[in-house]
């Protein structure tokens, strides 16, 4: 590694460029994230590099009365698991190559082209932060719809596997697949989840599903019924067409005492020996239900170690506390400019007691 040519260029700007890059990434109050992991997980430091969540069922009881100056009856606490493991360290690295170099000599030779020249230096910083938001999104989405991640077929390195240990009693399937309209029950199949959550103390507040849940579910003919009677319909209930938005609200809120809905409709891509595909991590078909809030578990990430041994003649900047940007010049074998991003950093989450999940293509007695 070698001071980057670029250096007076990346001393200037790169605090500002990465300060932007990051807000623009975590949205504002009025502009919020289009990342639910940053709007679902709050940030925690980990010391020691590893994560951990306790798992188990965290009931209330009614306190009992006593006789005066008697001693308190003892209650059982409820039993804990525990899930937990290392923190795995991502990054990417992406490189001006000698082509590139060149048309920026000829920029800087032409005058008066400073800003083409800063916006091809340093194209690279903020696609390397977000590659580590995109990992950290297609982790937390496709563990909260299956309570397990996994990135091992679609990563180069080395695979990670994450079981948040969701509750037997809180994942359900259905009575009749979703894609039959005609057969199937979902207000039946969210009930049910609803009736758990009382058992356990919990109200629904909240349901996450993807669109192959959403429009099987507005074509449902017991949702139609279930409108129709609402509104005093007086025909046949097939004949009311597949139902808006606002009418599925006012049916799940008003009559089946189920939470409102957002639908997660999100793709990313990974590169794997150099070829590129798309992928959704939600699972196909997966309802969420929410008890706890929005807020179910945390982002937790540690420091890299380059943090604390930086590399001579490279340049660092940590954007978002816990992703550290690097940029150098190496010429083996021929001479590029170099920027990378690295973070120990994983979505785990932790409300798994206020987290119930129906799969919706599959039949559960």
């Amino acid at each position: 590694m070698a001071q980057s040519q670029f250096i007076e260029r990346i001393d200037r700007f790169l605090t500002s460029l990465i300060l932007g890059t990051v807000v623009r990434l975590n949205g504002t109050v009025d502009a919020p994230s289009t990342y639910f992991h940053r709007r679902m997980l709050e940030k925690d430091y980990s010391v020691d590099g590893k994560w951990t969540t306790l798992t188990g069922s965290f009931s209330t009881v009614m306190a009992d009365f006593v006789a005066l100056d008697s001693s308190l009856p003892l209650k059982s606490r409820d039993s804990l698991g525990s899930a937990s493991g290392d923190i795995s360290k991502q990054g990417v690295e992406l490189w001006l190559n000698e082509k590139q170099l060149r048309e920026i000599q000829i920029l800087e030779r032409q005058g008066g082209r400073e800003k083409e020249i800063l916006k091809r230096i340093f194209a690279d910083a903020p696609r390397a932060i977000k590659a580590i938001y995109e990992r950290n999104e297609f982790m937390f989405l496709q563990g909260l719809s299956t309570g397990i991640s996994l990135s091992d077929s679609d990563n180069t390195g080395t695979g990670v596997r994450l079981d948040f240990k969701y509750p037997t009693n809180h994942k359900f399937g259905v009575f009749a697949l979703w894609s039959n309209p005609a057969a199937s029950t979902p207000i039946d199949d969210l009930q049910r989840m609803r009736d758990q959550a009382t058992l356990d103390g919990n109200k629904i507040s909240k349901l996450l599903m993807d669109r192959t849940a959403y429009n099987n579910l507005i074509r449902s003919a017991q949702m139609k019924d279930l409108y129709g009677v609402g509104i005093n319909f007086g025909g046949d209930y097939s004949k009311i067409p597949s139902l808006k938005r606002s009418q599925l609200d006012e049916v799940l809120l008003d009559r089946a005492e189920i939470g409102s809905i957002e639908i997660v409709d999100w793709t990313t891509r990974f590169e794997k020996n150099g070829q590129k595909t798309t992928v959704r991590p939600w699972a196909d078909g997966a309802v969420v239900a929410l008890a706890s809030g929005e807020k179910v578990g945390s982002l937790v990430y540690t420091d890299i170690a380059e943090m604390d041994n930086a590399v001579e003649g490279t340049r660092y900047e940590t954007a978002d506390e816990f992703i550290l940007v690097s940029m150098f010049r190496e010429n083996r074998p021929s001479l590029k400019e170099f920027t990378t991003s690295q973070a120990a950093v994983v979505p785990v989450i932790s409300a798994v007691d206020q987290i119930y999940l129906l799969d919706t293509k599959t039949v559960q007695a």
